[in-house]
């Protein structure tokens, strides 16, 4: 096994009515969701470890662009477009809190992995990419499904957490120890100062643009609650109800993923248009999340280039196609 063709694979780069009328909103949801509808700074919880191997061995990704082990699908298709409704945002987040809290959960142990298989849609031409991959919860060992069909099983090295190395298993830690009451965890992920640190690519600091506080809290708080099979249920709940207490922050219904899944989309929105509106869609029914819808309002333009790089009304999707612990891997949940 070469181990350094497989790192070149990784790639680096978010209430509360009675129970009667929280029935009732979710017929509604159910309903609305289930109608017919027209038909993108995420990191997995091993990107940033993987992306500090990838460093290592070959050359700097992109810092702000999520890169997962991929592989090329067979088909591109053209980008849908979204036709929503709009219901309360903090009936439904808080709805989504009661479910989340109920939820079975059990910690991995060292030597199993975390299984993730994801679906990526280019905003430009639309091409589609498949990707699954494997990451032991020590954090020793990644695996991946290469461009010829076959698993790729390779050891990683220990590396120095404190430029966000993280296995698994330190994320889990991180996320346990984070406050589980919606108001401190909103002023944690407020004022973490860890997420105003500059940036690092090869060695050179690149300062990040100044974000409001409630800006940063949802960037923080929706990348938290990527994290799938290593997030606390106590914590995905507090999450949603410290998202309901934002007040830009706005669901709508019907909002599609990569997969063409119809869900809730929870989103961003402060006084003026953004360039871009970003989506985390969540089942209509678990409220867990689907994936991530990112919308551009208008044309944008970058480094002074008159050809836009992203027109009106593409978008970048992606789906979170499953996903869980298993024993090896290869296995699938």
């Amino acid at each position: 096994m070469d181990d350094l063709n497989l790192l070149q694979g990784l790639r680096a780069d978010a209430p509360e009515p009675d129970a009667a009328r929280l029935a009732a909103l979710r017929d509604r949801l159910t309903s609305a969701t289930a109608a017919t509808v027209t038909p993108p700074e995420r990191r997995r919880l091993w990107q940033p470890l993987a992306k500090r191997v990838l460093l290592a061995g070959t050359v700097a990704a992109g810092l702000a662009v999520a890169l997962p082990f991929t592989r090329p699908a067979d088909q591109t298709r053209p980008v849908p477009a979204v036709h929503t409704t709009r219901p309360g945002s903090v009936q439904l987040l808080e709805e989504a809190a009661l479910v989340a809290e109920r939820r079975p959960f059990r910690k991995p142990r060292p030597d199993q992995w975390v299984y993730t298989k994801t679906k990526d849609v280019q905003p430009v031409n639309g091409k589609t990419t498949i990707s699954e991959q494997w990451m032991r919860f020590d954090g020793r060992g990644a695996a991946l499904i290469g461009e010829d069909g076959e698993l790729q099983v390779s050891d990683l090295p220990q590396l120095d957490p404190g430029d966000d190395d993280l296995t698994p298993q330190q994320y889990y830690d991180k996320l346990a120890a984070l406050p589980t009451d919606p108001y401190k965890l909103l002023a944690h992920v407020a004022g973490d100062k860890h997420w105003l640190k500059p940036l690092m690519e090869d060695g050179v600091p690149i300062p990040r643009d100044p974000v409001p506080r409630d800006a940063q809290a949802f960037r923080v708080l929706t990348l938290y609650l990527g994290q799938g099979a290593i997030m606390p249920p106590k914590l995905e709940a507090t999450i949603y109800r410290a998202l309901a207490k934002i007040p830009a922050v706005k669901v709508e219904v019907g909002v599609l993923d990569a997969d063409d899944r119809p869900g809730i989309g929870v989103y961003y929105e402060p006084k003026g248009q953004q360039i871009t509106t970003r989506y985390f869609v969540l089942d209509p029914q678990t409220y867990r999340l689907l994936g991530q819808r990112t919308v551009w309002n208008r044309d944008e333009y970058l480094l002074g280039n008159p050809k836009p790089s992203a027109r009106k009304g593409s978008a970048w999707l992606r789906a979170d196609l499953a996903g869980g612990v298993v024993d090896r891997p290869g296995q699938i949940p």
